[in-house]
């Protein structure tokens, strides 16, 4: 008795472990994917990072109720604009994706505010309403991106800041 619920303890132990460590490279990847396509696109990054983290908690297959897929979360219109044809796959999703939030930054003159608003609600409403757009829904969405891109701002300075601490010469 006493093997069988050793044996079943160690089986549970290697399963959590292998199933902890596949979810592992998926993040690595996409975090690559952010970083990568936000430089190359100018977008900050903490406000990708911020996107991503609403918007999938970086999963990268998330199909919400109104149709938006992937981990930056496009709608199928928005995906077939920017020529993403695969919006799970985590190279084509987020480069879709900080695609579109570089093109919501022109549009709107680098107001994150605004850009975060017409990642969620439509850059069209947003584009008519501007900041006098008060939906509860997008006021909250707004918030809690500014509150996600703060924190991931600081803690980019702050690795910024340890790095260069360390690398006095």
């Amino acid at each position: 008795m006493k093997l069988a619920l050793i044996l079943a303890q160690m089986l549970c132990v290697i399963s959590i472990c292998w199933a902890q460590s596949s979810r592992a490279p998926g993040r690595i990847e996409a975090e690559y994917y952010v970083t990568a396509y936000a430089q190359h696109y100018r977008v900050p990054v903490a406000l990708v990072r911020a996107i991503v983290v609403r918007e999938s908690n970086w999963q990268p297959c998330v199909i919400s109720p109104k149709g938006a897929m992937g981990v930056m979360q496009l709608m199928p219109a928005t995906a077939k604009r920017l020529g993403v044809t695969d919006r799970c796959n985590l190279d084509h999703s987020v480069s879709g994706g900080v695609r579109y939030l570089a093109w919501l930054m022109r549009r709107f003159h680098n107001d994150l505010r605004l850009v975060s608003a017409a990642y969620y609600a439509g850059e069209e409403t947003i584009g008519r309403r501007g900041l006098a757009y008060r939906n509860l829904d997008v006021v909250t969405y707004v918030r809690a991106i500014r509150t996600t891109y703060l924190r991931e701002a600081g803690a980019e300075s702050e690795s910024k800041n340890t790095t260069a601490k360390r690398d006095v010469r």
